[in-house]
């Protein structure tokens, strides 16, 4: 992994574009290991209007797919590799042309452990995160204390037939989350390592919630 990593904004996908962005909040999609732009963004047509949606594509290539970072059969990928896709969405979210009411991050998988490492490095840049199968990473963030002090809204889903992430894993993220953000904590009995239509209804009445508060808020 290098740092010059970086997201490949011809492959974004965008549910809006030009002025149909203008002071609007955004939601960015982060899909999993071996995925592809286009596999979350094919739940925009079930999401709230209120967003811009934009899905990014991860900059590291994997057999048909793209990742954000090695996998890891620990569950705890390495820090750098982390690191890098990390800076790479920001630098990406600093080059927008027009500055988003608000951000929200959702994502699947790896896009999931994405999300809540985003959130735990720059905890001011972000309204909330939905992390559907995913998980966090082992090592301190220099957000972690913001979020323990001002907890951040999150959504986690997983099944409990997720044959993917590690028991550790998922442990870890048990022991992270409820001290470090609002949780809504939902299991899927049966569920395994997807997104079922009951679990999209939680997310889409999740993301109804946090833009129904944000609606009245200035824009940062």
């Amino acid at each position: 992994m290098t740092t010059s990593t970086t997201i490949d904004t011809a492959a974004v996908l965008w549910s809006a574009t030009g002025a149909d962005q203008t002071d609007r909040p955004l939601l960015i999609i982060l899909h999993g290991y071996g995925s592809h732009e286009g596999d979350l963004f094919s739940l925009t047509p079930h999401l709230p209007l209120e967003p811009v949606i934009a899905a990014l594509r991860a900059p590291l290539p994997v057999g048909d797919g793209w990742a954000w970072f090695p996998i890891s059969e620990s569950g705890n990928p390495d820090t750098a590799s982390v690191d890098a896709a990390v800076a790479a969405v920001l630098a990406w979210l600093d080059a927008l042309p027009q500055r988003p009411r608000t951000v929200g991050l959702l994502g699947f998988s790896q896009g999931g452990a994405m999300a809540l490492q985003l959130l735990r490095v720059a905890p001011a840049r972000f309204s909330f995160a939905v992390n559907l199968s995913g998980f966090v990473t082992g090592a301190p963030q220099g957000g972690d204390t913001a979020l323990a002090e001002h907890p951040l809204p999150v959504f986690w889903g997983r099944g409990t037939a997720d044959g993917v992430i590690p028991a550790s894993a998922i442990e870890r993220t048990q022991s992270w989350l409820p001290g470090h953000s609002t949780l809504t904590e939902r299991i899927y009995e049966g569920l395994p390592h997807s997104i079922s239509q009951t679990e999209l209804g939680d997310v889409v009445n999740f993301l109804r919630t946090q833009y129904r508060v944000t609606a009245a808020e200035p824009a940062a």
